[in-house]
This record gives structure tokens, sequence and C-alpha cells, in this order.
């Protein structure tokens, strides 16, 4: 749900519940003070009765009112904890902004007055950044996806909030600042929403349409290849992983050309090479000939995660008006099993000109990544390149669903990527990228193989094998994010299903070192 957010000195004296800030300690802020004055000194009064709110960060209190001596329609106080005064930033912000809106959402408040008028500048977060930062906590919470649903809960809808009033002396700012942070978040709930999606409905020929919709209005060049496209070009790879389907493949490339677009009445600027942004869309993957075992095959709806983060990270950049040249390629397949499905032993060309041994069908997601890694390189001339996938399960058997393993073969990509994982708190950790797993890839009877020979190391090996598809001076980074794309548990500010990982960090990665 999108509920709106505003930002302004005063109160909206219209609102049901008014949320006060409290630090650690059950310390109160001035304007806490002054709200509990006005209340008869109620604030103190329930902190010293409460053994279990102390303040710290994302704790919750509600407080029932009967008649509000300051306003009429005020039904309730919510306190929040915002924890240590002097560790104030905004991620912790984003986290309390998640949790405050579950709060929110079980006591039934509608107009709500948050007040953060006491919050200031740090060395870490401005004003303007930490009250953004915690509406978009509210509005990354409050993501559902219940379009299927016929029957929806008419209670919980009439109980869903309708406006929020943050109140802060940086109003201006961060009203300004947050044009940027809500594009953020339309891109990030829209990845959200193609992992999410059934794969009878999104599959690629559909989600290829439902890009060029989305993306075409915010002023993003769409070009879709259909088969006989492809079929020309010599996207062979990305065709024999699609060819056991009834579905057709697609491959779709986003250009965004911020960093071109010249003011009216000056000259038309000289064109700066994009990053490229390269994401594996399987639809749906059910390992084809190699076959995956039947429980939890429904989750393989999300095999497109990687395509879904390039997906959104262009909205978000296209909505905020980024002055920076992106071009986004993902290729759509999927990975079915049938009379013309492509088979274990099968010697297979690429549009890199490589032939590669299929070993197992069901490492899939590396044939379709190498033709638009090739591709996109060849057409763009990008000087960094990053692609995202759903690539391995062995990097979740190394790094469980808090990480996603990130390779690169440049220490300052690197160290960028890691900045905007750490800014973001979407987390990176760097994996090794090494000539054994590069020559592991090797095969007897074709140039390449797309399976490592020793069963260990799965997800280096896969790295591997897509650095042979990277030009020699290209800076590149291979992202994969199988254990990050779809959590089973809800966590503070993503509910469980698909959770939109790396839309942030990528966004985050342009705006400090791609943009002018």
């Amino acid at each position: 749900m999108t509920f709106p957010i505003t930002f302004a000195k005063k109160e909206n004296k219209k609102a049901d519940t008014t949320v006060i800030g409290i630090f650690e300690e059950n310390k109160l802020t001035d304007s806490a003070k002054e709200i509990d004055k006005r209340e008869g000194g109620l604030i103190k009064a329930c902190l010293k009765n409460n053994d279990l709110f102390k303040g710290k960060a994302g704790q919750t209190l509600v407080i029932p009112l009967g008649n509000s001596k300051g306003q009429k329609s005020l039904q309730r106080l919510v306190l929040v904890g915002l924890g240590k005064k002097k560790d104030i930033n905004h991620l912790e912000f984003e986290t309390i902004g998640g949790k405050l809106y579950q709060a929110l959402k079980s006591a039934s408040a509608r107009e709500i007055n948050i007040d953060l008028s006491d919050i200031e500048d740090t060395s870490k977060s401005s004003a303007a950044e930490i009250t953004n930062h915690l509406a978009l906590g509210l509005r990354l919470k409050s993501y559902r996806f219940d379009k299927y649903r016929a029957e929806k809960d008419k209670a919980a809808k009439k109980a869903e909030l309708k406006t929020i009033n943050i109140v802060t002396q940086a109003n201006i700012a961060a009203k300004k600042l947050f044009i940027a942070t809500e594009a953020i978040e339309k891109g990030v709930c829209f990845a959200r929403d193609l992992v999410n999606e059934p794969p009878n409905t999104l599959h690629p020929e559909s989600y290829a349409e439902r890009i060029k919709a989305e993306l075409k209005p915010l002023g993003v060049d769409v070009e879709i290849l259909d088969e006989k496209k492809m079929q020309k070009l010599g996207f062979h790879s990305l065709l024999s992983v699609g060819q056991g389907s009834i579905r057709e493949s697609r491959t779709v490339i986003m250009r965004w050309n911020g960093a071109d677009k010249p003011k009216k009445g000056t000259a038309k600027k000289k064109t700066r090479a994009p990053l490229a942004l390269v994401g594996k869309g399987v639809t749906f993957d059910t390992g084809g000939i190699s076959l995956k075992p039947g429980p939890g095959m429904d989750l393989m709806k999300m095999d497109m995660g990687g395509s879904a983060a390039v997906v959104g990270t262009m909205k978000a950049i296209a909505g905020r008006k980024a002055k920076a040249n992106v071009v986004g390629i993902v290729g759509l397949v999927e990975n079915m099993p049938s009379d013309r499905a492509y088979r274990p032993g099968d010697i297979i060309d690429s549009y890199s000109g490589k032939t590669i041994e299929v070993l197992n069908t069901d490492a899939e997601g590396r044939l379709v990544l190498a033709d638009i890694l090739s591709y996109i390189q060849e057409k763009e001339n990008p000087q960094n390149i990053i692609d995202l996938a759903t690539l391995t399960g062995a990097i979740m058997v190394a790094l469980g669903f808090e990480y996603a393993g990130a390779f690169a073969n440049d220490d300052d990509l690197w160290n960028q990527l890691n900045h905007a994982s750490q800014n973001t708190g979407e987390k990176l950790w760097r994996m090794p990228l090494d000539e054994s797993y590069r020559k592991e890839m090797e095969s007897d009877v074709a140039d390449l193989k797309n399976l490592g020979g020793t069963g260990y190391g799965g997800a280096c090996s896969a790295a591997g094998f897509l650095e042979h598809f990277i030009n020699d001076g290209t800076k590149w980074a291979h992202i994969d994010i199988a254990g990050t794309a779809w959590w089973k548990t809800d966590k503070p500010t993503t509910p469980k299903g698909g959770t939109g990982f790396a839309v942030r960090a990528l966004d985050d990665l342009i705006a400090h070192h791609f943009e002018k």
C-alpha cells in the first residue's frame, strides 16, 4: 500500500495518533516534554510503570487517550525508541520506521503525526536524511503482494494508514530529498512485485511487455529482442536454455542517458560510456532435463531476481532523474523439460563465439548471462559492468541469507560496491576470483563447460565461467543473490517473499560514483 507522507514544522491538527521519539533510558526530547505537559504527565507516568520499554531503537509503546487536552481528534500516543542519541544514523531510523509501521497498523492508526522536531544533523547523517529513511522504512514495510487474493481482509483494509505527517525542523530539505527516496522505494517495490508474480502470468513475453509499459513513460528507452532477432544475432546459449518451453524467450535492453541530456538552448553533450547492469531472468526454473526435486520448486519463480534488481534500479534512477548513463539488459527465459529441451552432453554456441559443453541443464543462468554480457559489451562499450543473478545454491551454503556474494576483478569497483552496501544495509561479501576457478571451467571437448569438476566452490567456479565472457580492461562485478532475493521470514523493513534486494545498493552506487 502507498500512503502520502508529508514533512512540516507543525502538527496535523486532525491526526488521531501522535508518535513521540524517546531516547534510550527513557530520556524525553524537548518536544516530548511539551506533549507530556499538555497531556498531564501521562507519558512519564506510563514510562515509570512499564518495565519493558526502555527507549531502545525500534521499541514501541501505545498509550490510549480518553480525552486529549491538546487535540480533540487525538486517540493515542505511540512512543518509539530512538536508541542512544550518539548512535543516531539513517539506517537505524529506517529499521525504526519498519517497526513503527507494525505498531501503527496494530493500533489501527489512520492519520498520524510523527514528531522528530528534536532530531538534528549528526556527523553520520543529516536531519533530512534521517527523517527520509524513517519514511522509507515505513513505506518498505507496508508493502503487500495481495493482488490475487479474491477475498481480502475488509477490516484490515479499513484500518490501513491514511496519512503520515513527519514534524521536523528540516522539513524543506526533507521534502526535496523525498522525491529521490520515493523513486527508490517505487523501484524496490516494483522489483518485489516482479519476483512475487506467479510464473503463469510472468513469463518471458509478458515480462518484457511489462518492463516496457513501466519504464518507457519515465523516459527509459526500451528495446525488446524476440527469438527471431536473437537467433539472427547469435544468442545461441541463451536460446538453448529456453528452447524446451512453449514460451518464447526475450532479451530486453533499457537505456537511461541522464548524463547526456542537455539543457534547453545548450549544445548536445558528449556521450559518456554507460554503466552496464546485467540480469538473469529465468522466469521459472525446473532445472530442465536435469530436473530439480519437487519440494520447494514453487520458489523457482524467483529465479529471475537478478533481472528484477536491474529493472527496479532502472525505474529508481529514471524516477529521480539521475544524471548518469546506465544501460540495463536482462535475458528472459523459461527452463522447462520437453522433447525440444537442451540436454546434458550438448555442445552449444554462444554470441561470443565460444562453444560450451552442457554438463547440467540446471546450471542454466550462466548460459543466459554469457550471451547478454558479450552483447552489451560489444554494443555499448561500458567501462564498468555489474551482473546480478540468483546463480548458485553454493552461495547460500557459504553465506546463508544475510549476504550476497560479490566477485570483482577491480578493487575500485569493489570498494564502490562495498560503500553502497554499507550505506544501504544491503549486505555484500567479497568472494575470491582466482585463475584456478576460471581454468576449472575449461572443457576437454569444447571451449568451456557449464559445470565445475570438483563439486565444491560452485559459486566461485560459476563466477570463473562468467569471467570468460568479460573483455580485457573492463571493470566487472558479479553478484550472486540466490540467498537474498527471497526471504521466508519477515525482516524489519521487508515482508517475506521477494525482497527487491540490490536496487537500493545499485542506486546508491550510481548516485555516489557514476553521476556527474
